[in-house]
């Protein structure tokens, strides 16, 4: 069975409109023998004369008379999806969004975050999901709406990344411990202490970039221990003499009370955090105003 003409649509809600061939021909800006045959070919689409002569006027049958009011609101509706989006109305958006994020993120900017949404636009729900793995399929599948996080060699080539604020790892001990006395550790002084790992894949070779970088100097650190989070990482560092190797911005309200120092500029270069979506989302108006304000508040302290 053939797909009907949609575009006989709206030629049918002119005609029961008008009620006049001629009527419809003219607001349509058609000649009136091209509205006949539009007429003729609804007729034989529908199985019904839809307008019936009755003197010299047209009469809509009983089924023209019950598809005025749906064909009119198909028409609307179709309308209305084809137009550009209408102006954001922020007082009046209901949404839920869904924003994954490293561990960090949300004890460093989830309140400030929550704080202009609910400035702005009371009735937005937004959920926090931990990043466990640098997999993009969630965005892809639609499940997540918003990403944090470095762009990789894994993130999908399609994704859209917009850059957030820049990072590096800091040092970080108890405040009695010796590497907060005497100034800013050497690479030397910081390689001979004890340290806890973090690593969300359990792994406890000991071989991120700071241990190649260490490696680079003829140095290696002895990893005592290994967790899956920075907050695990950082309490460990509160209660012992374990040093915790964490990103400055990312962990900023953790490290509240706890001693942190620079490392050496070689065994932590500055990286990227970026903010990434996928670009079915581009035009969406409440996306890109949610995308404005994670950039604002992480921006804020910048």
């Amino acid at each position: 069975m053939s797909r009907p003409d949609l575009n006989l649509l709206v030629t049918l809600d002119v005609l029961l409109a008008e009620g006049s061939v001629a009527r419809a021909a003219r607001r349509l800006h058609l000649s009136p023998s091209a509205m006949s045959r539009a007429l003729a070919r609804l007729r034989e689409s529908t199985g019904d004369p839809l307008l019936v002569r009755a003197g010299r006027g047209l009469v809509p049958s009983p089924r023209a008379l019950e598809l005025r009011e749906r064909v009119g609101q198909l028409v609307h509706e179709a309308e209305a999806a084809l137009r550009p989006a209408s102006r954001l109305k922020l007082g009046q958006l209901k949404r839920s969004f869904t924003l994954r994020s490293s561990e960090g993120f949300v004890e460093n900017f989830g309140a400030a975050l929550l704080a202009r949404i609910e400035a702005e636009a009371p009735a937005v729900r937004l959920r926090f999901q931990p990043k466990l793995d640098k997999d993009s399929a969630p965005l892809r599948e639609g499940s997540v709406d918003l990403e944090t996080g470095v762009v990789g060699r894994s993130a999908g080539p399609e994704l859209r990344a917009q850059a957030l604020f820049r990072d590096r790892f800091v040092g970080v001990v108890r405040p009695g411990h010796a590497l907060a006395q005497g100034g800013e550790p050497s690479a030397e002084r910081y390689a001979a202490a004890r340290h806890v790992l973090v690593s969300r894949r359990g792994s406890s070779d000991g071989k991120g970039p700071i241990d190649t970088a260490l490696a680079a100097l003829g140095l290696a650190r002895e990893i005592v221990t290994t967790v899956g989070g920075y907050s695990a990482a950082l309490a460990l560092a509160r209660d012992s003499e374990l040093v915790a190797s964490v990103p400055e911005r990312h962990t900023g309200h953790l490290r509240a009370g706890l001693h942190s120092f620079a490392l050496p500029p070689a065994l932590a270069p500055q990286f990227t955090v970026s903010l990434l979506w996928h670009p079915r989302m581009d035009g969406d108006p409440a996306h890109r105003w949610l995308r404005g304000c994670v950039r604002a508040v992480c921006g804020a302290d910048s």
